[in-house]
Order: structure tokens, then sequence, then C-alpha cells
């Protein structure tokens, strides 16, 4: 049974969501407030968070920014306003992984639900161990694709699902330069412009996490007037 924490503080929408997902088969959890939506998902361990903008107490861009923060990898789907353009982008920079404009059809919102599940579930039900499993090493930094699964030194890291899927990309294309546009559509598929300083702050966080030096990377390198690279070198090693 997938775990999914709403934090949303208008009524009428949590209770048309959680009918939807206890439909899907959901143990559902309700937060109404930031601070409270911040708390569940920290102790609750959620498969999925469903995550308003506007919220009392504490905004959605400040509680995305702290899941992070407390390295939950759990997926974000944000919810904002038609309006809120700069909410959308401000929430994709902070480590959401997709959003719903308001008002959304219920269809969309379940297809959208279904897509992270599967792919949670192809996680899950990847062998342990296998014999020739999808497996990268550069130098001290190891990339299990089939258990999605990263270590640094031994240590595992914890990434979160797009900084995942970017740090795949690159390590599996070293010394090819992709600009931000490319970068963006390839991971998130959204293709307009303001988006792609999502890609600087995904790439910092995942440098963050991976650079034993964020000054002077080791791993992501970037492209000077283009996007960022794969070192090309550590996969000659």
């Amino acid at each position: 049974m997938k775990k999914v924490l709403i934090v949303e503080d208008d009524a009428e929408i949590v209770r048309l969501l959680e009918i939807h997902l206890t439909d899907l088969g959901c143990k559902v959890i309700c937060a109404q407030q930031g601070d409270e939506g911040l708390r569940k998902a920290i102790n609750e361990n959620p498969d999925l968070i469903i995550l308003d903008v506007m919220l009392p107490e504490m905004d959605g861009i400040e509680v995305c920014q702290k899941i992070r923060a407390n390295n939950i990898t759990s997926p974000i789907m944000m919810l904002t306003a038609r309006s809120e353009e700069i909410d959308k982008v401000l929430g994709l920079e902070v480590g959401a992984d997709d959003y719903l404009t308001k008002p959304f059809s219920v269809r969309e919102f379940i297809a959208r639900v279904k897509a992270i599940f599967r792919r949670q579930k192809m996680e899950e039900t990847s062998p342990a161990s296998t014999t020739n499993p999808k497996l990268m090493q550069f130098d001290v930094l190891s990339i299990n694709i089939e258990m999605r699964k990263v270590l640094l030194d031994g240590q595992k890291v914890e990434l979160s699902p797009k900084e995942f899927e970017l740090l795949v990309l690159l390590s599996s294309n070293p010394g090819k330069s992709f600009d931000r546009t490319q970068l963006l559509n390839m991971i998130w598929g959204y293709d307009f412009q303001g988006y792609e300083h999502t890609v600087n702050s995904h790439i910092n966080r995942l440098r963050s996490k991976i650079e034993p030096d964020m000054s002077n990377p080791k791993f992501i390198l970037t492209t000077w007037g283009v996007g960022y690279k794969f070192n090309e070198e550590l996969a000659e090693a």
C-alpha cells in the first residue's frame, strides 16, 4: 500500500484527492498547514507528497525546500494556482518533481500519480542483485541504475528522483555537453522559457552531494557557454 501525504488547506480539494487516492489503494495522510506537513513528511516516510504552494504558517516553497534539506527523496507534486507562474519555477528549483495547475482534472491527477507509482514499482521489483547489474563506476562514485543507488566512497548518497535522473543522463554520456534546455526537456519534459534555472538548482544540489570540492567539481563539469557534462577523463580511467 502506497502512502501519500497531502499538504493542502482547501478541505474540498483534500476530500477529492483523498477519495481518488483511496480508490487507487493508497493510505492517505493529510496536513492543513505547512509546518504540520513538514513534520509528517519527516516522520511518515511517504511514497508521494502532494504539496500546495499557498499554505498557512509555512508556504509550500519553503516546505519543499526543507523537505529536501532533510534528505527526504520522496517525489513531490506541487499544486499551484494558474496565476502563480513564478511559484512553479521556484517549486521546481527547490526540488519538486512535478506540478499541477489549479483547477486540474481528476483524470490528469490520477495519470500523474500512476506514472509516479509505476516508476517506483520498477525500482522495487528490480532484483537485489544480478549477475550483470547496470553499474557505472567513476573513481569513488558508484551508480547502480537498476537499484537507483549511488555510493560515494562506499557511503550511500540520498538523491531526489530528478537529481538521480540528471546524474544518470550525464554519466551515461561522459564528455557530451548538454545545454540547459536539453536537460530540462529530457528530465522534466517542460518545453518553455523560464524554467532553465531549475536545471542549475538541481545541478548545484547534486554537486553538493557528490563533489568533494564544490568550487572545483570533479564529476559534473560546466561547459562554459553551453551547459554541463560528465567528466570524460573519469570514464577513461
